[in-house]
């Protein structure tokens, strides 16, 4: 099982549906944390309670579905660079592409964390969540602001992920792109 960009053995020739399916509904629901997150950190008033109840289950769902994400990419692989891509951008898209996935990892767990020290609840509908942090008010402020430096690095590396997207479909047209966006 390889974790590579560009493996080296059993490397699908296209991403299935269930790989963009799932890559296309974490940048919807990571873009909307994104976005959800500096609204709550803007607000004081009651928008900032209701945020808060979008933030915590969707970042829950978006750790579930990186799970899926990574067991499926280390068991059936993905499709290999064009033959073409120099090494320094085939060491760059790998080191971008784990980098993506530590934060992916990272954002819930942390955020998680966060609201266990600060003795809040993780609520998903109705069912709780187990604390996975000791209630701490210095672990709930120094993981506050990992999460938010997180988040910062999260979005330039999103954007640094859409710049490299494009490039290769509307600058060197070589259908990384498009594996992406139609299978192809």
């Amino acid at each position: 099982m390889n974790f590579s960009v560009y493996p080296t053995h059993r490397a699908p020739a296209k991403f299935s549906f269930f790989a963009r399916l799932l890559h296309w509904l974490m940048a919807i629901g990571i873009v909307a944390m994104l976005f959800i997150g500096v609204g709550m950190v803007a607000s004081v008033s009651e928008r900032h309670q209701w945020l808060m109840q979008i933030h915590k289950p969707l970042g829950l769902a978006l750790l579930a579905l990186v799970c899926l994400r990574l067991g499926r990419r280390l068991v059936y692989g993905v499709p290999a660079l064009p033959a073409d891509i120099p090494a320094w951008q085939r060491v760059a898209a790998l080191g971008s592409h784990i980098l993506l996935y530590v934060l992916m990892f990272a954002m819930p767990l942390i955020g998680w964390a966060m609201v266990s020290a600060g003795g809040y609840p993780v609520m998903v509908g109705s069912w709780q969540l187990p604390p996975i942090a000791p209630t701490d008010a210095s672990l709930f402020a120094w993981l506050r602001g990992a999460h938010r430096y997180l988040a910062f690095l999260l979005f330039a590396t999103v954007l640094l992920h859409l710049a490299a997207a494009l490039f290769h479909g509307w600058i060197r047209r070589d259908g990384v792109l498009e594996s992406m966006t139609r299978g192809r």
